[in-house]
């Protein structure tokens, strides 16, 4: 059965009522969280959320005090399941002196159906890189071999954490169209990111974490209309007064920026405000401001 035949066939992982305690500091208290097959998931949130903790659940580096992680209908642990996934870790080590093929090769060797060194040296722009000692490399450039160690064993679940640390832009966008096209080949795929960007860029859904407890999950629209505010956002000299109901508000090279409960009572009020402005536009409020919201709200 191929990736995309299993496509949608139940859970590729998930955490049921998941609770981990580090000493007196509680990491995940009954989080709950489903990875389809074949989904796209961004897992957000702050620092100290849990995300880096369920993870390592998921792939079988700790085990919960409480609940229970499933991996491909198994455990995370089973050492023929954790042959079927990839993984990118948030930090990299690698050893110094080895060279950049003989690291994917020795990957490569735990796994009964590798994908190609050319192949992957080719999706990553890794060639140039085939005999360069790991040591030698920088930052980003480790991160692009991680990144293409996750996929070295043709996996049917890929998960990323935060893949694009210090990459630049062309790379970054290298990375997000090798990773659209592993999941539109049937490829399941958790994201981990702090680039609210990345995660609208690439996410089919997403789930925010807050406090080890998942606080919304759904696509970004479903995300978006939980805090029930637009954007109104024009052009003026200054942000105007007098004209609500504003949340808050941002000014940035001449863009004023409202973010309002009530979009058609706020452009009514400025516009009987008098204040000069052009190019007005009102538009549903972005992950970002969501995200903020509902993080705070769970504070």
């Amino acid at each position: 059965m191929t990736r995309r035949e299993r496509r949608g066939a139940g859970a590729a992982a998930e955490l049921r009522g998941v609770a981990k305690t580090f000493g007196d500091r509680p990491a995940l208290a009954g989080l709950d969280l489903v990875l389809p097959r074949g989904a796209f998931l961004a897992l957000l949130g702050p620092n100290g959320a849990g995300k880096t903790t369920a993870l390592s659940l998921l792939l079988g580096l700790r085990s919960p005090d409480r609940g229970e992680a499933r991996l491909l209908g198994g455990s995370p642990r089973d050492e023929r399941i954790r042959r079927r996934i990839g993984a990118t870790p948030q930090v990299s080590a690698f050893p110094s002196g080895l060279k950049v093929r003989e690291v994917v090769a020795f990957v490569a060797a735990h796994y009964p159906d590798p994908l190609p060194e050319t192949s992957l040296y080719e999706r990553f722009g890794l060639g140039d890189l085939a005999e360069r000692q790991v040591g030698g490399l920088s930052g980003g450039e480790q991160r692009r071999l991680g990144t293409a160690l996750a996929l070295v064993g043709n996996p049917e679940v890929v998960f990323l954490a935060e893949p694009s640390t210090g990459l630049d832009v062309e790379t970054r966008h290298l990375l997000w169209d090798t990773m659209r096209a592993f999941h539109a080949g049937g490829g399941t795929v958790l994201l981990t990111t702090h680039y609210l960007e990345e995660a609208e860029a690439l996410a089919e859904r997403i789930a925010v974490i807050h406090r080890g407890r998942l606080v919304a999950e759904g696509t970004r629209r479903d995300i978006t209309s939980r805090i029930g505010l637009r954007r109104v956002r024009f052009r003026a000299e200054a942000v105007p007064e007098d004209v609500e109901p504003v949340a808050r508000s941002g000014f940035e090279a001449g863009v004023v920026t409202l973010y309002t409960p009530d979009a058609d009572r706020l452009v009514r009020r400025l516009v009987e405000s008098g204040a000069p402005f052009s190019e007005l536009e009102v538009l549903p409020a972005g992950l970002e401001e969501a995200f903020v919201a509902l993080t705070r709200e769970e504070a």
